[in-house]
């Protein structure tokens, strides 16, 4: 692997759920051979990071967020050895791999939970929150609205309750206890000795609770996100730490510390108002919160995505925000899922080509590391009749073949059906197919992706300016990195229309179109002007020309 201290600063992700990709022992899950089988796929895609959802041990209820076993991998999924065969030869490809590590809780039939619960004084007591009431912390929200009431669970046996952030069968950790604290260090040092490159931490604000507060962004929690990264640079070094932090702003950057807590964060304030800028054709949003999520320290970066395995997350917009964007991508209460909405990418969109692209784009030149949800390469759909937020999470389309590709099972045995609705056919839109086409939107994403890594430091790293000009359904903005500038220009809109540009501190350079390397005029005295198509856009590097160079629309 190639030793660069700032590799996810420069990286592409990818989010992949083992039991979703490819299933290679024909029993209806996907499992870590099949995982293994189709890593020359996601090297030819242009995929740098593998982000993997959890792989523990688990009953299940909460697709395995619900950790029964940190140690142990969920025997649907294969063996230690196959994890480690994995693991070799994605680095042999040079990708490296990333897993969600759950911190906050564990589900209700871990063997820490089990001995706790059996009496008040068992050793494994206080690894957990109890109470003799349930009206302690009445300042701390209710994640999952839909579901659950309280924060709290009766447990019959001890006759106490017990405090839960997420789903009543997940108990949260004390990390007030200090074995508890330097347990979940055990389980960190575990994985990353076997050849994880780093973690996508879940649920990072939720770990300590006190009494007046909403008991989310306390300082115990930095503190010990400190101790970890502490922990990791000394023993791990080139290992990263990511945070799922659902967050505004100020508290999100906060989970950078000066540099010295996690490497990389999820820029979930950018998210929505990605969605909210096209609804409402206005570059507004995006620049606003951009703005509010600059300055950052040097050695840290954002990952930016545009879906995951969740629902799309309205808590962190207002009213007015969450309003547009539910009468804008969720008509149907179907589609709604406590504050969010329970939907992939192609279906958000209408399966509109344009929009899709520009999208994309945007994640790979807004500053930031993409993350792209596996299957959106190839723009997979959806089942909202699915329960949960499982209409996202179905096998990945191989080919046209029964189950997808996915599976040689008869397809009742499926851990979930495939797509079969008109629009989105695994039939039709599966990675045989679209490979071969040209004009696909696999193949657009390959090719997007090569661009974007022939520009890895200036995207990866560069600075960004938003230019002002006065059609707010465009978006413009110039990344900067050294000697290279990139100049982006986003049509918003579902309509053409152009956009005037003064440009006189790049008087003299040629824009060179990044994807196709087509030629513009020199830039001069007088504004620049464009016009764009409905929701397209224009990545323009901006080169000094040769001297004998004035043949603009030669080539």
């Amino acid at each position: 692997m190639e030793d660069n201290p700032l590799w996810y600063r420069d990286a592409v992700f990818y989010e992949v759920p083992v039991k979703s990709f490819y299933d290679s022992t024909g029993d209806g899950f996907g499992d870590f051979n099949g995982l293994r089988l189709k890593l020359p796929y996601l090297h030819d895609l242009g995929v740098d990071c593998l982000w993997l959802l959890p792989f523990y041990k688990s009953p299940m209820k909460d697709d395995g967020y619900d950790i029964s076993d940190f140690y142990t991998i969920q025997p649907d999924y294969g063996t230690m050895d196959d994890f480690k065969a994995f693991i070799k030869d994605a680095h042999d490809l040079g990708i490296r791999v990333i897993a969600d590590l759950v911190l906050n809780h564990v589900s209700d039939q871990n063997a820490w939970f089990i001995e706790a619960k059996k009496s008040r004084n068992s050793p494994k007591r206080d690894w957990f929150v109890w109470s003799d009431t349930d009206q302690k912390y009445k300042d701390a929200r209710i994640i999952f609205i839909d579901t659950e009431l309280s924060n709290w669970t009766w447990e019959p046996t001890s006759k106490q309750y017990y405090w839960h952030r997420f789903y009543s069968h997940q108990p949260d950790l004390n990390y007030d206890n200090p074995e508890v604290r330097e347990e979940i260090k055990n389980v960190i040092r575990y994985w990353l000795s076997i050849g994880l490159d780093g973690f996508r931490c879940d649920a990072v604000p939720y770990l300590y609770e006190r009494e007046g507060t909403s008991c989310e962004n306390l300082p115990e929690t930095h503190a010990y996100f400190k101790e970890i990264r502490k922990m990791i640079n000394e023993e791990f070094p080139g290992c990263i730490l990511l945070a799922e932090a659902n967050q505004w702003p100020t508290d999100a950057k906060e989970y950078f510390g000066n540099g010295d807590e996690f490497h990389m964060a999820f820029n979930f304030p950018l998210m929505p108002r990605m969605f909210i800028s096209l609804a409402k054709e206005n570059g507004y949003p995006i620049v606003n919160i951009i703005n509010q999520t600059l300055d950052i320290p040097e050695n840290c970066d954002w990952c930016i995505f545009l879906r995951n395995h969740d629902e799309l997350t309205l808590e962190m917009v207002t009213d007015d925000e969450r309003d547009t964007m539910y009468q804008e991508y969720a008509k149907l209460p179907k589609m709604r899922l406590n504050l969010g909405i329970r939907r992939r990418l192609a279906p958000l969109v209408d399966n509109d080509r344009a929009t899709l692209e520009l999208l994309n784009a945007l994640i790979f030149s807004l500053p930031g590391s993409p993350i792209i949800y596996y299957g959106d390469e190839i723009g997979m759909g959806d089942n909202i009749y699915l329960g949960d937020r499982n209409g996202v999470r179905t096998p990945m389309q191989w080919s046209h073949d029964r189950n997808a590709g996915f599976s040689m099972v008869d397809s009742e045995q499926l851990y979930s059906p495939v797509i079969t609705n008109p629009n989105y056919n695994y039939e039709s839109i599966n990675v045989e197919s679209e490979l071969r086409l040209n004009s696909s939107l696999l193949n657009w994403m390959k090719k997007m992706l090569r661009v974007r890594k022939n520009y890895s430091k200036l995207l990866g790293r560069g600075k960004i300016r938003f230019i002002e000009q006065k059609n707010r359904r465009v978006l413009v903005y110039v990344r900067e990195f050294e000697d290279q500038r990139m100049l982006c220009i986003y049509n918003l809109s579902r309509r053409p229309t152009y956009v005037e540009l003064n440009l006189p501190e790049f008087k003299g350079l040629k824009p060179l179109e990044a994807i196709t390397k087509a030629p513009f005029p020199r830039i001069g005295d007088l504004p620049y002007f464009f016009t764009l198509s409905p929701r397209s856009f224009f990545w323009l590097n901006l080169t000094v020309p040769d001297q004998d160079d004035e043949r603009d629309f030669d080539d």
